[in-house]
């Protein structure tokens, strides 16, 4: 029997005005970065950048393929401990802590994404909560871990032994640099052929297996890349505020990176990146309120819901008839 082939690219024109559009808009938020540390304290902004990157990643989950995971706090909790642990107890430099942390958490991904593809919609949300809540329960226990004091004092060391990463305007740019090929490699990802087939699932699961695609496949491969780019998000946040804490893989912390990316805009390129700098923001400057943070986010979130469905970027675009 003659080899099953595969089916042809599904074929999406992209207008170069919207392309034009996007690139002036990467071209902005670089230079952005280059500015950010000389007019904003360089840790906070560090931090930005560590959950932008992970809003970005959940984001090409549920924006692009229409999966809405509640268990992505597992990817980055679980790079952050690896990250901690290399870094701490292995002595591993920076160079090697985040990669293989990294790659931990894209491991976790493909065994939790092989399980969760299996179900849709809100059977899928539910599995990937269990699946994240289990590992939860074990890095509680686990002796690793540092139960609920964490892994802390992580050292950053130096860059290929040479770049002292103790110093923050030095790793802000490493961060900076990290997040930018993160957030390129995702914006490569939606716009090539691989990319329009992901869409093609989420618009119409059905018709895509019609038109001879392996749905699941492609499932599971952007599901792990999504738990990856979370991972690499993790693992540097680790270093760079040097704790690994239960925080990071609790469900609150799903919680938060949905939050950020329906705040900045489902399935926009930008949307979780003003996410992210809006939550951010509101948990670093509200802190003195307590607990009282958490309502403020209930209430962003409720209003996003009721008027603001888009997110900000969403609704931008919208308003000016141009995908951002």
């Amino acid at each position: 029997m003659a080899a099953r082939s595969e089916p042809a690219p599904i074929a999406v024109a992209v207008p170069s005005d919207v392309l034009r559009h996007q690139k002036l808009g990467i071209v902005l938020l670089a230079a952005l970065l280059l500015v950010a540390p000389f007019v904003f304290y360089p840790v906070f902004v560090m931090k930005v950048l560590c959950f932008a990157l992970f809003a970005c990643a959940f984001n090409l989950l549920i924006g692009y393929v229409g999966l809405l995971s509640f268990g992505h706090a597992a990817f980055f909790g679980t790079a952050s401990y690896a990250a901690g642990h290399a870094a701490k107890v292995w002595g591993l430099p920076f160079e090697l802590a985040v990669p293989f942390a990294t790659l931990c958490s894209a491991g976790l991904g493909l065994v939790f994404g092989w399980l969760a593809i299996r179900r849709q919609g809100i059977y899928f949300a539910m599995i990937t909560l269990a699946l994240a809540q289990m590992l939860y329960f074990f890095y509680l226990q686990a002796p690793f871990t540092g139960g609920e004091d964490g892994i802390q004092a992580i050292p950053r060391g130096k860059l290929f032994g040479i770049l002292d990463l103790s110093n923050d305007l030095v790793i802000y740019w490493v961060v900076a640099a990290i997040f930018m090929g993160g957030f390129l490699l995702i914006y490569r990802t939606i716009h090539s052929p691989f990319g329009q087939v992901l869409k093609a699932i989420r618009e119409n699961e059905a018709r895509a297996i019609s038109l001879g695609y392996d749905t699941d496949r492609y499932k599971l491969v952007a599901f792990t890349l999504s738990a990856a780019l979370s991972g690499l998000a993790g693992g540097t946040k680790a270093i760079v505020f040097q704790l690994a804490s239960l925080t990071d893989v609790h469900w609150t912390m799903s919680g938060e990176v949905v939050l950020m990316a329906l705040v900045g805009g489902l399935g926009t390129v930008f949307g979780p990146v003003l996410g992210a700098a809006v939550i951010v923001s509101l948990q670093n400057y509200l802190a003195g309120l307590g607990h009282w943070v958490t309502i403020v986010q209930g209430l962003i979130f409720v209003a996003c819901v009721l008027a603001f469905r888009r997110g900000i970027v969403g609704e931008l675009a919208h308003l000016l008839k141009k995908p951002l």
